[in-house]
């Protein structure tokens, strides 16, 4: 059965709710469309998170990533709606997103965004 290209993010109670424990995740292979050139864009997203009361389901997280390889964006527009998505599912005590994108142009760009939830 094919894995659906579908950003239907899904999640599952924090079996630790009481701890403060980081969860990280490295997704190697992520692409999306250059808006401008119609190309691809590569990068390589690194996720880190303090769960509060659930974690994201990672079958989900897959699909979510996957639904981008057709979808045009820009760098930083891609990147912010990652962690608009995933801050907004899971509400976590903290999160930070990097964004490693291939070189374009002889310039390669990072993006990081931090986030967090006083408690």
């Amino acid at each position: 059965m094919a894995l659906k290209k579908e950003k239907n993010l899904q999640t599952f109670p924090n079996p630790n709710v009481t701890s403060n424990y980081t969860i990280r995740f490295d997704i190697p292979e992520f692409t999306c469309i250059c808006p401008l050139t119609t190309q691809p864009d590569f990068a390589v997203f690194h996720i880190e998170y303090i769960p509060d009361l659930v974690n994201v389901e990672l079958k989900s997280l897959k699909s979510y990533f996957w639904a981008y390889r057709d979808e045009p964006g820009f760098h930083e527009a891609v990147t912010n709606q990652v962690m608009d998505d995933l801050f907004t599912l899971l509400n976590p005590r903290f999160m930070k997103i990097t964004a490693k994108w291939n070189v374009r142009g002889g310039i390669y760009t990072t993006v990081e965004i931090e986030k967090s939830n006083k408690k």
